[in-house]
Formats: C-alpha cells, structure tokens, sequence
C-alpha cells in the first residue's frame, strides 16, 4: 500500500501537529543545499526561519510541503517518520502553505477560490449551502472579505488575507507562511501575525514562518531556528535573545551591526546625523535636484494610477515613499525611469526639464535601482561584463573611434565584481546565474559609479538577506553624503524609518501624509498607508 493510501485509511487527526527533522540533507548535483538539520518544532507554536538567501530555508519547507524529496534523513509529525511524496500527501497530513508570492485564480471570486482551495468541489455546487458555510467560516476570523470580489480587484493586503484564509479554511495542523507580510501595512501585518499567533496558542495549528524581519520573530515567534549554508547554526527560545544575536547566527560574523528595534530607536540619538542634508549644501544649491510637479500616470486598466502628485528632493537628502503595494507606487517609479508615459504633469532635474531619456540620464546624472532588477535593469542572456557596460558603453573609454574595446569593459568589470563583493564565475558569466543580491550588487556598481544628483530606489533589498541589505543600504546613504538626491520607494517601512530623512506615504495614487523620519511613529504611517486617513498634504511636500 503507497504512503497516500495508507493515510487516507486513517482517521484524520486535529490539532496542533509536532514537527522534527532529523539529519535532513538536500543534494542538487554537487551542491548542498541543506547539511544535516535536525529542529524541533513543538505543537501550539509560532517557530520563526531565519537565514541570509540560499540559506536553505526555502529547500527545508519545501521537503516538509512534499515539494521535494530529502536526499538523506527523516521527516516526523507527531513522533512518527513519514514520507512525504507530494503536495497531496502533505495536505492529508494536515500541512498547509502560504507562499510569498500570490496562488489566487485572479477571476475567480472569493467563494470560489476558498472552494478550489479545498480540491473536493463537486460537479454541481449548492452555491446557497456553501455559501451560508463560508459565511460561518468567516465569522471565525479577524478577515471580512466580500464572498463576490474577485482578486484582480483587490489590493495586495487583501489578496494576502485570502491566501491565509484559504489555509485556514482547510484546518491545517502545521501552517507554513513564506514572507506573509511583504506586501502589508504594519497595522495589517500586526492583524494578520496576531491571528496566526492566536489560532495556534489556541493549539488549532502550528505555525512555521520564515520571514526577514527581525520585529516579527521578537514579536510573535516563540521559538526560532536560523539556517546558514545549509546548517542549522542557532535554536532558541525568542524568550532568550535578542536581534544583535540572531544576526551574528544569520552571518556568522561578530561585528555584525546590531539591527535596531524600534523602541531602541526611539531612545537613541537622531539616527539620521550620519546622512542628514548637509546646510551649506542646501544653501549653495540654487535649484532642487528632483522636483515632480502634479504628475499624473495611467495604471494598466485604463485609470489613473498616480494623481496629481507634487514632491522634491533636496540634495544630500534620502525622502522615503511609503505605501502598501498597489497603490501608485510601480506606476509613478515606471513613469520617472522612462518605462511608462505620464498623463499630465512635469519631472524636473536641477531645473531642467527630464524625461527620462539615456542622453537626459547621462546629462543630468540620473540613476535608478528598479524593483526586480534581473528584469527590470539587465539582458539576462547577456554576460556580467555586458550588463555593467549599458550605460556608458559607447563612450570613453569603452569605446573609441567609433570601435567599442572589449577589453576595458572586462578590466572595469573585474574591478567592480571585487569592490563589490560579487559573486560570479568571472565578469563572462551570464547575469542570470547569479543570485538575487549579486545581481542587486552588478546594477549597484553600474548605477553608482561617477557623480550623481538623483537616484530612485524602488524596493532595492526586497527578498535579499541580512548581508546585501546591510551592504546596499550603506551604499545609498553614500550617495546622500556626496549630496546627491535620493529617492526611496519601499514597501519596509523599517527600511525607510532607518534611512529616510523625511517619509510620505502614498494612498490610491496620491501623497496622504508627510512627516520627518526621526519623529516618525509606525501606527501613524501605517494608518495612513491603509487609507485611515486622510490628512492634508504639509505644504513642503508640495
């Protein structure tokens, strides 16, 4: 009898499942993706993930999900091995998933997709009965979602929630969630954690999370395990530590920078001095580098994306954006890099009128970090060296006399893998061999070399470890304290309570709310990013 078969004979149990792995390995060819790892996770509770990527948090959960197949060691639940073949052995088990990204049939409504999601939809569905039965579903949880939207119309947050409550409404004993507040407001994200967090302490289910941030471990976790290169280096109680220590287990390096919590923060000295607008820079600069003039920009359903919208930035400045996805904030950074047209308004670059173009790029010394880089900034096919050659490479001295010299692009590139730290087989690799924040690290070169008065940001660490975040930011503050103007689009409002020197926050396409980083409290932005409110606009934003 297979493995399925011999579960589906058994009744089906409740309740918060055990979890262990035992000397889990996972081999791809030559490389090691997970070495070993035995971890604990006790029924009823929030058991945090941490690690840098290619940490093999991803290759751990997937093996659990019946994804994969570990190449040596055990899987038990509940104190008993099994073999996990497949995603449907894994859902018989009682283990769900949330990913990072969305799973949603996007015109298919509400009902419809908690329907699919249980796989036992019959031909002929008594939409009255099933109704009433998700109507009773709900109730049960924080999420008032409409059973007719669909999620082609919802914002990112409410897609999230459906995707949380497609799980729930399975009754899953183990639940795994994949970066599930990426896409949230700090209010949403608190709302969405709580439940979970609630939901298993009540011992309904266990709940597995991997996750980046530091705030949500310290806040809703009770356990974490951290991963680096495959191993597992650190478990313990969140009771018993403290960020500065998962972050030296993350790197595996002493000096690791402490990450800050808020409520540090708010006891410390203004953390901004080291990249605060310099005055006699302000004062000697006769024009703004950046100023954006009620712009406005169509979205991909024919509306209005971006309305009206008025911001400058000085130099020396980092002015953070901050909003949920979804509402303007891949239109208006699209519409400043030349990806999108504008519908009405103005973009000026120290005085001058800016749209974008390579010539207005290299006159002006313009430069931008997109969101998805591999994608957005880069050939995939084409090597590291050609990649970083893009801006400059039919000027001195990559090319002269009309010929393009193959040499120099190699001899700057092996320069800027080194000073960048780049991982790459050689500057002749193609691009899309290298990981996430390598390619991150390619672009950054190319974007920041020579002099600068802007640079739009947009989400330049999403999904990238502890060590490329750390690397990345310190490289946009250098741009600020060489006085250029920096312009920081991020869906982490931590990232940008850490950098900014001013924060506004973007709601259906206009800017709600402006307030100067260091005084910044969390709710207040995190309401006004769920469209709490609406507040006027301080004239300096304007």
């Amino acid at each position: 009898m297979s493995t399925a078969a011999a579960i589906g004979s058994l009744p089906p149990a409740t309740g918060a499942l055990a979890l262990d792995t035992y000397q889990m390995s996972m081999h791809f060819g030559s490389f090691t993706a997970l070495d070993s790892v035995s971890m604990k996770v006790a029924p009823g509770t929030v058991h945090a993930l941490l690690g840098e990527n290619g940490a093999g948090k991803s290759t751990l959960v997937k093996c659990v999900a019946g994804y994969q197949r570990p190449s040596a060691g055990s899987i038990l639940i509940d104190g008993r091995e099994q073999a996990i073949d497949n995603p449907v052995v894994a859902r018989t088990l009682g283990i769900g998933m949330v990913y990072q990204h969305f799973t949603l049939a996007p015109g298919m409504t509400v009902a419809e997709n908690l329907l699919l999601a249980s796989g036992r939809a019959p031909a002929v569905i008594n939409w009255k009965k099933k109704r009433a039965e998700l109507q009773a579903f709900l109730q049960t949880t924080p999420f008032r979602l409409d059973l007719d939207a669909r999620p082609i119309d919802m914002a990112a947050g409410e897609k999230q929630k459906l995707e949380l409550l497609k799980q729930l409404y399975l009754k899953p004993r183990l639940l795994i969630l994949d970066e599930p507040t990426s896409v949230l407001s700090p209010q949403e994200a608190d709302e969405v954690l709580g439940h979970v967090r609630d939901f298993a302490r009540a011992g309904h289910c266990t709940v597995l999370i991997i996750t980046h941030k530091f705030r949500e471990v310290m806040a809703y976790a009770d356990d974490v395990t951290v991963l680096r290169r495959g191993k597992a280096v650190h478990t313990t109680s969140v009771a018993g530590t403290d960020p500065a220590r998962l972050a030296q287990a993350m790197v595996g390096d002493a000096t690791a920078a402490r990450p800050e919590s808020l409520d540090e923060k708010k006891n410390m000295p203004p953390a901004h001095s080291e990249h605060e607008p310099s005055a006699i820079k302000i004062i000697a600069t006769t024009v703004l580098p950046l100023v954006i003039k009620n712009l406005s920009v169509m979205g991909d359903r024919g509306t209005l994306a971006v309305r009206d919208l008025s911001l400058s930035v000085a130099a020396g400045e980092i002015l953070g954006i901050a909003g949920v996805s979804g509402n303007g904030q891949r239109e208006l950074v699209e519409a400043l890099v030349g990806q999108r047209a504008r519908a009405a308004g103005s973009v000026q670059v120290k005085g001058q009128s800016y749209a974008a173009t390579r010539e207005e790029n290299h006159r002006l010394k313009v430069r931008s970090l997109p969101e998805e880089p591999l994608r957005n900034a880069c050939v995939g096919e084409l090597s590291v060296a050609e990649n970083m050659a893009l801006r400059d490479f039919d000027r001195p001295p990559l090319c002269a006399g009309g010929r393009l010299r193959f040499g120099h692009w190699r001899s700057r590139a092996r320069e800027w893998i080194t000073g960048y730290g780049i991982k790459t087989q050689g500057e002749n690799a193609p691009i899309r061999s290298l990981s996430g924040g390598n390619v991150q690290r390619a672009v950054l070169a190319r974007e920041l070399h020579g002099e600068i008065n802007v640079l739009i940001a947009a989400n330049p660490v999403f999904g990238l470890d502890f060590a490329a975040v750390k690397e990345i930011h310190t490289r946009l503050r250098g741009v600020a304290q060489q006085g250029g103007a920096v312009l920081l689009i991020s869906e982490d409002l931590d990232e940008l309570l850490e950098l900014a020197d001013r924060i506004v926050v973007m709601s259906e396409g206009r800017i709600v709310f402006e307030t100067a980083a260091a005084g910044a409290e969390r709710q207040v932005l995190g309401a006004h990013m769920g469209g709490g409110h609406h507040a006027p606009v301080p004239e300096s934003v304007a």
